[in-house]
């Protein structure tokens, strides 16, 4: 894993979990690598992943089973989609609109993103 200066590192731990929960490679009842092996793994701080996992478990996305360990919440993927959708319109789409408005681009030129995002769409139903 390779961390940016430029995000708190317990934060990309929470997002690269994220993803692999919403791409499908982490499965809602799956348990997840300890704290320790996770540290361990991607070289960082014990504390770190740990206030990565509490962070996911106040949001949801997983829970603790005690002794036991950590595991994907049954929701987890819901939750995520909802969470992600939110932040995007909120965050990300601002500055989507400000750049095609700058940019000057027209329908045309939007078209062409509207045709690969269907072309995604028709791939991931097959």
């Amino acid at each position: 894993m390779d961390f940016s200066e430029h995000k708190n590192i317990f934060l990309q731990i929470r997002d690269w979990l994220v993803d692999q929960i919403l791409i499908g490679k982490l499965q809602p009842g799956e348990k997840i690598p300890s704290v320790r092996e996770l540290a361990a793994d991607i070289e960082v701080n014990r504390n770190t992943v740990m206030r990565s996992y509490s962070l996911m478990e106040e949001e949801g996305i997983i829970e603790n089973k005690r002794g036991i360990g950590f595991f994907i919440a049954s929701d987890a993927t819901t939750q995520l989609q909802r969470i992600q959708k939110r932040e995007f319109f909120e965050q990300e789409l601002p500055g989507i609109i400000h750049k095609v408005e700058v940019l000057k681009l027209n329908s045309q030129d939007l078209a062409q993103l509207l045709q690969v995002i269907q072309s995604n769409d028709h791939e991931n139903k097959q």
